[in-house]
């Protein structure tokens, strides 16, 4: 893609957050994996790791985005979040939206949808959050990228309260934030908030 489109400026181009998650993805890939990247945007990690697993499903909200995964033979699905897929996958990774964004600072325009974490940055993580024990194989794990912007304490309270145990599998400075990367898995035993401090990092 030499010059891009009005279209393809929408969509959220690879940035630090993208290559931490990547990073990990790599190392996390297995060959048996039945893989899907939620928000894929340039579909630039589901690139990287098409070999490594079974099979992998790209996944975004914006129109372009899917053209762009489809340009590099990557199979796509329209979706919000996992809502609608009744599969189960062996390996979830998700970069979302995560920073605060007030209400008059919102857009009409698709790059929105990649930036908008709500008010507090976790209105799409929550989200995600509430809906991924139904995608998780038994022995599935999910990828998420985390900003401090977001709040960490109560990202890792709220996966607690769903039932998964999470577990930093990076982390890095970059400005004005710290981006972390963590692994979620649904617990053996089901937690609740007042056992959140075993799973502290």
């Amino acid at each position: 893609m030499e010059q891009e489109s009005k279209s393809e400026e929408e969509v959220y181009k690879p940035a630090e957050d993208t290559f931490l998650l990547l990073k990990v993805t790599l190392k996390e890939a297995k060959s048996c994996d039945k893989a899907i990247e939620i928000g894929c945007g340039r579909a630039l990690i589901s690139r990287e790791i098409a070999d490594k697993v079974k099979c992998i499903i790209a996944t975004d909200i914006n129109p372009s985005a899917l053209r762009i995964a489809k340009h590099y033979n990557i199979p796509t699905v329209m979706a919000d979040l996992l809502r609608g897929f009744k599969a189960k996958f062996d390996l979830i990774i998700f970069n979302p939206p995560y920073l605060p964004t007030a209400p008059e600072e919102k857009s009409r325009k698709w790059i929105n949808q990649a930036l908008d974490g709500g008010e507090n940055g976790r209105e799409t993580i929550f989200r995600f959050l509430e809906q991924i024990n139904e995608n998780l194989s038994p022995k599935g794990r999910s990828l998420l990228l985390i900003s401090s912007l977001s709040g960490m304490a109560e990202v890792k309270e709220k996966a607690i309260v769903e039932g998964l145990e999470i577990s930093e599998m990076a982390r890095a400075r970059y400005f004005f934030e710290e981006l972390y990367v963590i692994k979620i898995q649904i617990a053996k035993q089901k937690s609740n908030k007042y056992n959140a401090a075993k799973y502290i990092f």
